[in-house]
């Protein structure tokens, strides 16, 4: 009972937050937009206005690490595992510039989906080969433009925090692009907001990580399939260790 409690009271803070923040949003998208085509004033804000709910909960202790892993003006493409709708809100407080890929659903959201189109985050229909071949162009200007791209690439997220198998899109882009990989991995978000429930957990610990860069030489000479599986190896390994902490495994 306190649980669904506190979720709701949380639902209903992001609501009215989010119609002063979402003003505040489009006035920097009309300020800024003609000296920052790539939005990064726009995302950074976006950044600042997720990470308020997470910040709100003392209950969810995130330990980040790996900042300094990111260079300054590179386009990456960034791959994380995927447990929760919370990964979001987690993944935000990195406060680097990228453009998410993500389910069109949440574009109908208002005011929080009407900021991811203020954004030029990119759309996607799930099983649709319209849409994820849109998906992949639009992805190709914004990595040709010098942003980097956001993908979970199990496509969905997993009901038991294991990592499961990747799609290939987000290697298929690393590879014609010739752009490095960033593996970033998140543990415990599952246990704080697991799937198909909205209910708050209590006190979570959730740790998010970001790994060195693995550069295109590194993958140039394997194929897509092979590339997606060496990373998934990597991440699958590294969520081991990260879970000793998050979930006392």
């Amino acid at each position: 009972m306190i649980g669904r409690l506190v979720t709701y009271t949380f639902f209903i803070v992001v609501v009215l937050t989010s119609i002063p923040l979402y003003l505040i949003a489009l006035t920097i998208r009309l300020v800024t937009y003609p000296f920052d085509r790539r939005l990064r004033f726009l995302h950074l804000f976006t950044c600042f206005w997720a990470s308020l709910y997470s910040w709100m909960l003392p209950a969810w202790k995130v330990r980040i690490e790996g900042r300094e892993n990111v260079r300054k003006d590179v386009a990456y493409m960034v791959v994380s595992n995927h447990q929760s709708q919370l990964d979001i809100l987690i993944a935000f407080r990195l406060f680097f510039h990228f453009k998410w890929v993500s389910k069109i659903e949440m574009f109908r959201f208002p005011l929080i989906g009407w900021n991811m189109v203020l954004n030029r985050y990119v759309k996607l229909k799930r099983g649709d080969r319209e849409s994820i071949a849109q998906m992949l162009k639009e992805c190709e200007v914004h990595l040709d433009e010098g942003s980097t791209i956001f993908m979970f690439p199990e496509g969905t997220r997993s009901p038991d925090g294991e990592i499961k198998t990747f799609k290939l899109g987000a290697f298929q882009l690393a590879h014609k692009k010739k752009v490095p990989i960033l593996p970033i991995v998140i543990s415990g978000t599952s246990k704080a907001l697991p799937k198909y429930t909205i209910n708050f957990t209590g006190v979570q610990k959730l740790y998010i990580k970001i790994f060195e860069e693995i550069p295109y030489a590194a993958f140039k000479d394997l194929s897509v399939e092979e590339t997606a599986e060496m990373v998934r190896q990597f991440m699958i390994t590294n969520l081991k260790v990260m879970n000793q902490y998050t979930l006392g495994k």
